[in-house]
């Protein structure tokens, strides 16, 4: 979808050119999960890891989005599915630019996660699923989101009266119930490095 009497520009330097000369390759780490999960504090935690390696990253956390360039949607199912395309042209700009960019983001329809993948070039999208059990999520609550959900203050919350439809095959499948954090963000960099993308 385009805006009317629109035409592409082709700009002159490629992504590929713009990865080369950051010495990786462009992709974006999709982290899905429960809100509670641990999305947010291990991709900040790849994150940080990515810069002790001198890569060139950024990571689009979902509250943060939210706070501004989202700032007018809620979180009803279509609002939910207007801001993971949002999120998702955003991210793909990002790509563009040679980056390994990250989403942290409940992205709680599959349909929407296979739409943001379809934007980019095969091996470019990589799905981090952030397994975490909603009891688990439920007892952390660091916001007090389950609580107020649990109470009804809440609407369309994501596990509770909102589907979850946890992804089927992802590339990164994050079992958070027996390792640290620092141990999750290893493995991230750890396929990173074992698919090519940056270099060990």
């Amino acid at each position: 979808m385009k805006t009317e009497n629109t035409v592409w520009h082709t700009q002159q330097v490629s992504k590929a050119q713009r990865a080369d000369i950051k010495k990786q390759k462009a992709c974006l780490l999709w982290y899905t999960g429960l809100s509670g999960s641990g999305k947010s504090t291990i991709a900040n935690a790849v994150d940080a890891l990515l810069f002790q390696r001198h890569c060139h990253s950024y990571l689009l956390d979902g509250d943060n989005v939210r706070h501004g360039f989202n700032g007018d949607l809620g979180f009803s199912d279509e609002e939910r599915v207007e801001n993971i395309r949002r999120i998702s042209e955003v991210a793909k700009l990002f790509v563009d630019a040679g980056l390994i960019v990250s989403t942290a983001f409940i992205s709680p329809f599959a349909a929407d996660r296979a739409m943001a993948a379809n934007k980019l070039e095969n091996g470019e999208f990589i799905e981090v699923f952030i397994d975490t059990p909603i009891a688990v999520c439920e007892q952390r609550d660091p916001k007090g989101l389950y609580k107020k959900a649990r109470a009804g203050e809440i609407k369309d919350f994501t596990g509770i009266d909102s589907t979850y439809e946890a992804p089927e095959n992802p590339a990164i499948h994050i079992d958070t119930a027996n390792k640290s954090i620092e141990q999750c963000a290893q493995q991230v960099v750890d396929y990173l490095i074992t698919q090519g993308l940056i270099t060990d």
